[in-house]
């Protein structure tokens, strides 16, 4: 097998993924995954469809992220990843699938309007 290669997209945030046998080693934009993403939440989530699979040894995950936020980036990565392991083995999909992690979430920040401070708020109004 090669390389499987993905993306994984979450609000603003991009992570090309990609995924190879190996010993377990994830790198995120050349860094560690626990340098990268201090939070072990963060590392969890990145980790999540290893985990369910049962393949965080099988794998090594080279990441690059672009954009947003690290809630964002984590989410993004871990999309990826859920789509390489569909790529390599479809028999992952229905376990991935029923955990959530090959939907996109598609919501976005709501841009904000002329005449007001922020997307839905609008100026206390004055009577007189």
């Amino acid at each position: 097998m090669e390389v499987v290669n993905t993306v994984g997209r979450r609000k603003a945030a991009v992570a090309r993924v990609f995924v190879k046998p190996g010993t377990g080693n994830i790198t995120i934009n050349q860094k560690e995954l626990a340098v990268y993403f201090p939070l072990n939440i963060l590392q969890y989530e990145v980790k999540q469809p290893l985990l369910v699979t049962e393949t965080t040894e099988s794998f090594d995950v080279v990441i690059n992220l672009v954009g947003g936020g690290i809630k964002g980036q984590a989410e993004a990565a871990r999309m990826g990843i859920a789509r390489a392991l569909c790529e390599i083995n479809p028999e992952y999909r229905p376990v991935l699938k029923k955990n959530g992690f090959l939907t996109r979430d598609s919501r976005e920040v709501e841009r904000k309007k002329p005449g007001q401070p922020g997307a839905r708020r609008k100026f206390q109004f004055s009577k007189r």
